[in-house]
């Protein structure tokens, strides 16, 4: 069914429970579980779980990503299988055998209120997915957008000729896993602006600034990640908050995937992560192999401080861990005072 409204209105009409300016979390596969998305619904936002890669029969990626949506269910007091789940779902496209089988089951059994796609291999890989997931959703009895992140203008052209509801548009300061080089608007598509984001401020910017007409809500990662909800393990938020100036403390590479043994992302993608002990080893001379092993050996003592610390350049500007809703909460309220200031000075 063809929308009227504009843009901008979009959002709101698709997911009424939140307010403005609209806020989603980023589907951070590992640090984004049911507690923490239900807390950004909570406070009026959209929650989103990461659900991962691995969509073969058997999979534990999607067995945990189902009984933790029974678990969101519950804990948003959301009684009955045939109410919708204001919760999104987000997943790592590289490698999609399996899931229009076996994960669109799971999103049509839980009847979620959105799902997020991102890293394919090639852009055209989404439109089978993308062609899955309207197919059920075309029963009638399941209402679902469809969130693709891109990092390019072709990639952003392809996402629109599939048919999209929602692009959340990438730039090269986000935290964790992008596009390693760094669109149009087209009607009834909502355009979401990711990376870097993590006050009041950078909202502000991202609402004029994304495209000629502005963007129509953020995303945050890294933001999240310092919050009492994330299950994120203290050291890393720390680590996060002693930062001064993402800037210079984080850099864009493959090597933090390579250090822990996660380098399975297709060559276009890279990640942005803070700069840590593997990384100055690396550059002090030491090889892959004796990073890895050292990295190995540390993870079997409890010990996270070669852990990658994925995050963006805007950590500078985060000191202290809050509630989601508190975040939340104080970006809205600051970036509508933000506007008015602007607007007495135009």
């Amino acid at each position: 069914m063809a929308l009227t409204s504009s843009p901008e209105r979009l959002l709101k009409q698709w997911f009424p429970h939140t307010t403005t300016p609209f806020i989603a979390n980023a589907p951070m596969l590992g640090f984004t579980d049911c507690r923490l998305a239900g807390a950004v619904t909570r406070a009026g936002g959209l929650g989103f779980i990461g659900g991962g890669f691995n969509f073969e029969p058997g999979s534990t990626q999607l067995a945990n990503l189902d009984a933790r949506l029974t678990q969101a269910r519950a804990e948003l007091e959301i009684n009955g299988s045939a109410l919708g789940l204001p919760i999104g779902i987000g997943f790592v496209t590289f490698t999609p055998t399996g899931f229009e089988e076996n994960a669109v089951a799971i999103l049509e059994k839980h009847r979620v209120t959105a799902v997020w796609l991102a890293f394919p291999k090639s852009d055209a890989d989404h439109q089978p997915l993308i062609e899955a997931i309207r197919k059920v959703q075309g029963k009638g009895h399941w209402d679902v957008k469809i969130f693709v992140q891109v990092g390019t203008v072709e990639a952003a052209k392809q996402a629109l000729a599939q048919g999209v509801d929602v692009l959340v548009v990438q730039g090269v300061d986000a935290g964790g896993h992008q596009w390693a080089q760094g669109s149009a608007r087209a009607n009834n598509v909502a355009i979401m602006a990711a990376g870097g984001i993590v006050d009041a401020r950078g909202c502000v910017a991202a609402l004029g600034l994304v495209t000629y007409a502005g963007a129509d809500g953020i995303v945050m990662g890294t933001r999240f990640i310092a919050t009492s909800e994330c299950p994120a393990p203290l050291s890393m938020k720390e680590s996060i908050l002693a930062a001064t100036d993402g800037g210079v403390a984080t850099i864009k590479t493959t090597k933090h995937d390579v250090f822990q043994s996660t380098d399975v992302f297709p060559r276009q993608y890279d990640g942005r992560a803070i700069i840590g002990i593997s990384y100055n080893e690396s550059n002090g001379g030491a090889s892959d192999e004796e990073i890895i092993q050292r990295y190995n050996e540390a993870r079997e003592k409890g010990d996270d401080q070669r852990r990658t610390v994925w995050a963006g350049t805007g950590i500078g500007i985060i000191k202290k861990i809050v509630s989601v809703e508190e975040l939340i909460k104080g970006i809205q309220q600051e970036a509508k005072l933000t506007v008015a200031r602007i607007a007495e000075r135009i």
